[in-house]
């Protein structure tokens, strides 16, 4: 700024004893009102980029937003669906493995000693007059553990659907009793 000054100063003064005038030395009255007008105009000129800028990012920022709201929604019921999917396949596989070893170990007929055993049980319960005995008593009567009793009674049940039920003892509910129902 100085040197601009300085060659300003420098000027041939035969221009400035002529009577000439540059245009940016002539002096100009401006109230104060129309100065202030001058200086807001500017000011306005020269922010209104900075201020469509500022407008279009609110615009983006409000449209990433919605997408971004959009994306959580999405993600949200993918991972819902990919959760329903992995439950539907285990249980498939849970069923397939079912029915694979259904496939290789068949049921199984129950054998002579089983269906022995089974009559055994039914000729006793006939005999007894209110038709029902403990598991505890069938075991004595028959010199069998819990195992092979209640494979004797799932054949005797198998065999005759619905004349047998298990219940509780009357005198102690702790204890198990098969009845044997009228026909």
């Amino acid at each position: 700024m100085i040197e601009t000054a300085t060659a300003i100063n420098t000027l041939p003064s035969a221009a400035r004893q002529a009577g000439f005038e540059s245009p940016s030395e002539q002096l100009i009255t401006l109230t104060y009102s129309q100065l202030q007008g001058l200086i807001v105009q500017a000011v306005q000129e020269s922010i209104q980029p900075l201020q469509d800028e500022i407008s279009q990012l609110r615009e983006e920022r409000g449209q990433d937003r919605q997408e971004i709201a959009s994306l959580r929604l999405k993600m949200a019921s993918l991972e819902t669906l990919q959760e329903q999917d992995t439950n539907r396949i285990c249980l498939d596989i849970a069923y397939d493995r079912r029915r694979l070893t259904a496939l290789e170990h068949p049921a199984k007929e129950p054998g002579k000693t089983e269906t022995s055993r089974a009559e055994k049980i039914e000729k006793y319960l006939q005999g007894r007059p209110d038709h029902r005995a403990t598991f505890e008593t069938l075991k004595g009567c028959l010199q069998i553990d819990n195992v092979l009793l209640n494979q004797a009674i799932k054949t005797l049940m198998d065999r005759h659907p619905g004349q047998y039920r298990i219940g509780k003892s009357p005198g102690d509910k702790r204890k198990r009793t098969l009845i044997m129902l009228p026909k």
